[in-house]
């Protein structure tokens, strides 16, 4: 997912909020759209972000996109139009990640190490077989990503991708 791109959403959303929230958004509350309508619950809250929950998708948003109501936390959009937002992001992301994920690709771990080579695509079991000089190790689509630098990421650890390998036996 592009985080830049959401850090921009999550500007936008705050461009109008309804007034300052002293306390700021607590977990757990509900949070109201621009005509009093539900558009989620706040899972959690930490270091100035807020992940919220619409039923659909957990959006990550600053605390500073937040107003108050009398009903309670607001943003000025509604549920429907945060889905859209979300749904067109992972659209883009999966997008990029597919387009990078071929035989071939050198692949980078979630703590950007080497993490070996694409050797097979099997679209049909949705698996991709990624080569590493310990072995092979099967993954799916979508434990890939594409990180900041256009790099073709495994969204696990060497340290987790290793423990995943099935030594070659040579």
């Amino acid at each position: 997912m592009n985080f830049a791109k959401l850090a921009v959403m999550a500007a936008a959303i705050a461009a109008t909020p309804i007034a300052a929230n002293a306390a700021g958004p607590a977990a757990g509350a509900t949070v109201y759209g621009p005509q009093g309508n539900p558009v989620g619950t706040i899972e959690s809250v930490a270091d100035g972000h807020v992940v919220l929950d619409t039923g659909k998708h957990k959006v990550p948003l600053g605390v500073e996109s937040f107003g108050e109501s009398e009903a309670g936390p607001t943003i000025t959009v509604t549920k429907e139009q945060l889905d859209a937002l979300m749904d067109q992001q992972i659209a883009a992301a999966n997008a990029q990640r597919d387009a990078a994920l071929v035989v071939g690709a050198a692949v980078v771990s979630a703590d950007a190490q080497p993490a070996g080579t694409v050797k097979e695509i099997d679209a049909d079991a949705d698996a991709v077989v990624v080569e590493r000089d310990s072995g092979l190790v099967t993954l799916k689509r979508e434990h890939f990503a594409v990180d900041g630098n256009g790099a073709l990421m495994a969204l696990f650890t060497l340290e987790q991708i290793d423990g995943a390998t099935v030594s070659t036996g040579g």
